[in-house]
């Protein structure tokens, strides 16, 4: 199985190794599963996960390829690039989740990227239940040599605390 790239994918080291990019509200909190109004996960080995508040919070990894022991040739040879995240609201507050995930080259500029439409959770509609989003990136060209990955959200409410959407299980794993 490939190994994934991103590092604290679940919040067991707190918020070590994410860059908080909006950091808004009460700001991002790292809480136990299931936690208030929510769901147990579907892997009992996660056993935390990611709070948002009120205002936008995004949180990002930039993962650098060569770095991670990768050539410049498996890379050029465009490898599969699966990237998969989780995500929940909570039974008693709407919230919207996103992701954006770029494949860059060594500028940093923008080879390829994966960026759904906002998703928005409302308790009176949905269950609220961990959810799964997965991209696979393919014929992307040559030049990969870093992956950006940023995910985050916020309530519908503007409840002060954190009643945003939760995100764990994060990944980013190369075809070997």
């Amino acid at each position: 199985m490939a190994r994934n790239l991103l590092k604290n994918p679940c919040g067991e080291e707190q918020l070590e190794f994410w860059e908080l990019t909006e950091n808004g509200g009460s700001q991002w909190k790292v809480e136990d599963m299931p936690g208030d109004s929510g769901y147990d996960f579907c892997n009992e080995e996660v056993t935390k996960y990611f709070a948002t508040s009120f205002e936008l919070c995004l949180k990002r990894q930039v993962i650098d390829l060569l770095a991670e022991g990768y050539s410049c040739e498996q890379l050029d040879a465009q490898p599969a690039i699966t990237v998969e995240d989780w995500y929940c609201g909570r039974t008693d507050c709407g919230c919207s989740y996103e992701i954006t995930v770029c494949l860059l080259d060594e500028n940093h500029e923008v080879i390829q990227d994966f960026k759904p439409e906002l998703v928005n959770l409302d308790p009176d509609c949905d269950d609220c239940s961990w959810k799964q989003v997965s991209h696979t990136f393919s014929d992307y060209g040559s030049g990969l040599r870093f992956i950006s990955f940023e995910h985050g959200g916020q309530d519908t409410k503007f409840w002060d605390g954190w009643f945003g959407v939760r995100v764990t299980g994060s990944s980013v794993t190369v075809e070997e």
